[in-house]
């Protein structure tokens, strides 16, 4: 195997100024909390981000994606009318925070979600639990299969509003994959995170998250949270040009030391680092020879878009290599893993995805595999 350098150059169109040694990210009060690229999904910034914590309200957000999952298969319908149960009535949550809905009355499943997402309905979120699974004890499962789905491995949830329960716990790491899967995989409900207030029952509520009122951030999501034991939590997320990061602090001291602390991480990961894309899926990085194929040789590169997050200022300085991981014989499967793409900032590697073959390279005929069979003999051997 041979290290073969690939030109990067061109690919970007913006050339930006060396940067000096990129700063250390900034001292947050809080119990755990990290700042990740939505695009490149690398991590900036983080402290204690594997600490199992008590997510509060930050559990809407599994509640909202797993019925955001129901919408999608079709089970149930944003205008499907749901009876208020008794479990759900807005009176059985003195308090804390709910949307006042009503025992008998019924509510359409897109005035609950508005209710979960911007609201924070403890109500609206059992009511949503129980049109989807029957029961919030149920939806819990259901939640769990999503959370497993996801890799969010230090989660566990009990219950569909993330009121204090025994085992009931999440890390910010694993909050900030499922504000990322929110975004990427429902992106019509994720519309739903960025609106500001909601009028329900003559009763107008306002979105918790005050960073979306916050002018020097394009802030558009996602959920606070907060219970004694859990402290002030909140994930935020917010765009730049082509980026999008996702912060989330876990256990801050109060609703300001929370908005505070969560800018203090947007604000560091957009100043100091970008978002580039060397590679579009589909690139070809290289064509090598194919042993026995029906054609000669298979056009190599990368299926998906390629992001990485870099120091601002670095981009004309990313380099890659690549290398094949020995010779190819035919059959050669589109997606087909024969190597690896390495980038290299300051010699050394920051980032690496597979080579795969761009394309199927099925066997050739009787005469050809004997053709090639005498000319990679000659070939080994000399």
């Amino acid at each position: 195997m041979k290290l073969k350098h690939l030109i990067l150059s061109g690919l970007f169109s913006v050339a930006l100024s060396t940067h000096a040694v990129t700063p250390a990210p900034p001292s947050l009060s809080a119990k755990g909390y990290i700042l990740v690229d939505y695009n490149s999904g690398q991590v900036i910034a983080e402290q204690n981000a594997d600490e199992p914590l008590e997510p509060a309200s930050l559990t809407k957000m599994m509640t909202s994606y797993a019925v955001s999952a129901e919408l999608a298969d079709g089970n149930i319908s944003l205008h499907d009318e749901v009876t208020v149960s008794e479990n759900a009535w807005a009176a059985k949550f003195p308090g804390s925070s709910v949307m006042f809905i009503e025992v008998g009355k019924q509510v359409s499943v897109e005035d609950l979600l508005k209710g979960v997402i911007i609201q924070s309905g403890n109500d609206a979120s059992v009511a949503l639990a129980e049109h989807v699974a029957g029961s919030e004890d149920g939806f819990a499962d259901l939640m769990n299969h999503h959370a497993k789905k996801l890799g969010l491995s230090g989660t566990h949830f009990v219950n569909a509003t993330g009121l204090p329960a025994e085992n009931h716990i999440t890390t910010a790491r694993d909050m900030a994959t499922l504000g990322a899967a929110l975004i990427r995989d429902y992106p019509q409900e994720y519309e739903t995170y960025k609106v500001k207030k909601f009028t329900y029952n003559n009763i107008e509520q306002y979105n918790r998250n005050r960073l979306l009122w916050d002018r020097s951030l394009n802030v558009d999501g996602l959920k606070t949270g907060h219970t004694e034991a859990a402290g002030y939590c909140l994930v935020s997320s917010a765009t730049k040009d082509d980026m999008r990061l996702v912060a989330v602090v876990m256990g801050a001291r109060s609703d300001q030391a929370r908005k505070n602390e969560s800018k203090k991480l947007l604000t560091y990961g957009f100043r100091f680092f970008e978002t580039v894309k060397p590679l579009q899926a589909g690139t070809k990085v290289h064509s090598d020879r194919v042993w026995g194929g029906e054609v000669e040789s298979a056009q190599l590169g990368t299926l998906e878009d390629v992001w990485l997050t870099i120091p601002r200022g670095k981009r004309k300085q990313l380099k890659a290599n690549y290398v094949v991981n020995g010779a190819l014989e035919a059959p050669v499967s589109k997606g087909q893993v024969v190597g690896k793409i390495f980038f290299q900032l300051d010699g050394k590697d920051v980032a690496e995805t597979p080579l795969v073959a761009l394309e199927d390279v099925v066997e050739g005929g009787f005469w050809t595999k004997i053709s090639d069979g005498v000319s990679r003999w000659i070939s080994e051997a000399f």
